[in-house]
This record gives C-alpha cells, structure tokens and sequence, in this order.
C-alpha cells in the first residue's frame, strides 16, 4: 500500500503513527501523575481543614468551656464539646461551594455521643494509629454504598486534662451529661491516649474527574501542537523536497526525448540542489556525447 503513496503521504502517516503511539504512552504515564497530583491537592486542602477544626477544638476547650462550667451542672450544652463545635463549623463550612463535597468525622472507638461511632473501616485506622504511634497520618480510598471515597486521616489524641473531666469516670462527669447520654459510653479515657481520628473525607470521582479534566487540557494541547507540527512539516516538505524533485523529474524526462534546451534549475545548496547539480552534469554528458555521435557519423557519411 505504502509503495503507492507519494512521499508527503509517507511522511503523514508516519507522523500520526507517532502521534497516536506516543499520546497512547505519555496519555498513560500522565493520567498516573495527574491522578497523583490530583490527590495530593485534595489531601492538602484536607489536611488545612483538619488543622482549623483542630484550631475549632482548641478553641471550644480553652475559651468556651471554663465559661460554661457552671451551667453544665444543670444542663448539658454540646456547644461545650470540642467534638461538637469542630462538627457545626465544618458544615456551615460545607454551605460553600468550594467545600461542599468534603465530609469530616471524628471517628472514635469509644465515644459518649454514638454519631461519633467509628465503623469498622475506621477502627482498623484507628488502631493503626495505637499500633504504630510514629505514623501520624493515613489517606488512601475506601468503598461505601454510595461509592468510592478519597479519606485522609490523623490520630486523635486527648491532650488536654480538662477533656478528663467528662471522660474519665461517670462520677466525675456532669450530672447533665449522665442524663442525656448515660454511663455506657464515653469513660475510661486516659491523657496522651489516642481515643480515635480525625477523617476528612471526598468522593473519589472529585480526584480522577480532577485528574481526567487535566489530562485532556494537557492531551489537547500536544495533539494540537503536533498536528500543527504535521502541517508544517508537509508544507516545509511540498516546497522543499516534493516540487524540486517534480521539477526535476520533468526536465530529466523532457532530456531523455532529446530536448536538451532545458535546464534543471538549482534553488538551494542541500540534497536537492546537489541532485539537480548531477542531472546537469548528466544532461551536459549526455549533450557531449550526442555530438561526438553525430561528428563521427558525419566522417563516416563523408
């Protein structure tokens, strides 16, 4: 098939052979970093989040607590839980667009209000974090009914003795308290104990949609770089290669009749100019020896 084409079709079709080749390699390597960069953009955003709800913790502990302590006697104010405050601001937070897909809990083995109930995918974070107390930071995805989720998670730890007070035994805790959440759960904490995790989480789509989105700006851009560089090639190739040797072929057939009045015009100093440089010598080679063929066959007739 290739013999029947001309040379710019060649060189056509090989360009687009590498084009599509190397799109298909690079598409690959680039959908990976993508997707990692991807990840890590969104895993930043998280751990920002997680460091205002922790800042949000801190806060309600310090500041909001000792100013509610007497209240707490005879009614339960949740405002006064770091957990809780950290949970509110997070989702008057989500109201806005930016962050309305990101989904934050404190994943807790033991907590005294069970919305905080770590799973079972949660308690093995959990645990990995009890395990190993170097390791202070977790991501990775998970699947739930909904879908797939993009998670990020840090240890929780009780940090400040203060959080004693209503989880260290019922009898210390505030009669309030043991009245709407009971005796059941939420005790036994112990200082510097990791009690459970903060998680941050995102549906995974929002990553690869990320990541996708990115990879075709970056594909459409090379595509039209390189087919830009295609056209280029054949009209640097139509007017450089492919009309010289045109030109050439017609005067070399026009020669090969016996018309030696024409003459093959040089018009660069390259191949082509050096293959039009040999058909002149050929042409005048050829013009000599037709004249000595013709004096001899005068002598010969005289």
């Amino acid at each position: 098939m290739l013999k029947n084409l001309n040379l710019r079709q060649k060189f056509t079709i090989l360009l687009l052979v590498i084009l599509v080749f190397g799109l298909s390699l690079s598409g690959l390597a680039l959908s990976s970093l993508l997707r990692q960069n991807a990840r890590q953009d969104i895993a930043s955003t998280a751990l920002m989040l997680m460091e205002t709800m922790s800042s949000v913790r801190k806060y309600t502990n310090t500041q909001v607590n000792p100013e509610l302590a007497d209240k707490l006697t005879t009614k339960f104010l949740p405002q006064s839980v770091p957990a809780y405050s950290a949970r509110e601001v997070f989702e008057i937070l989500r109201k806005t667009p930016d962050y309305r897909d990101f989904f934050y809990k404190e994943a807790t083995l033991n907590p005294t209000n069970l919305r905080d109930k770590a799973d079972s995918f949660e308690t093995e974070i959990v645990e990995s974090f009890i395990k190993q107390p170097n390791l202070k930071e977790a991501s990775g995805f998970r699947s739930i009914p909904g879908g797939d989720i993009f998670y990020i998670a840090r240890p929780l730890p009780i940090r400040e003795e203060s959080c004693l007070v209503c989880h260290s035994t019922p009898e210390a805790a505030p009669q309030s308290m043991i009245a709407l959440y009971g005796t059941a759960n939420g005790f036994g904490w112990k200082l510097n104990e990791i009690i459970g995790a903060q998680i941050i989480s995102v549906p995974a789509n929002k990553v690869i949609n990320k990541a996708n989105y990115s990879s075709l700006v970056i594909i459409f851009i090379v595509s039209t770089v390189f087919i830009a560089a295609i056209l280029l090639v054949n009209f640097f190739l139509n007017r450089q290669v492919v009309k010289p040797l045109k030109r050439i072929t017609r005067v070399a057939e026009e020669v090969s009749t016996g018309h030696m009045d024409v003459e093959f015009e040089q018009f660069s100093n390259d191949e082509i100019g050096n293959l039009a440089k040999a058909f002149k010598r050929m042409q005048l080679s050829l013009e000599m020896a037709m004249k000595r063929i013709k004096r001899s066959q005068g002598n010969t007739g005289n």
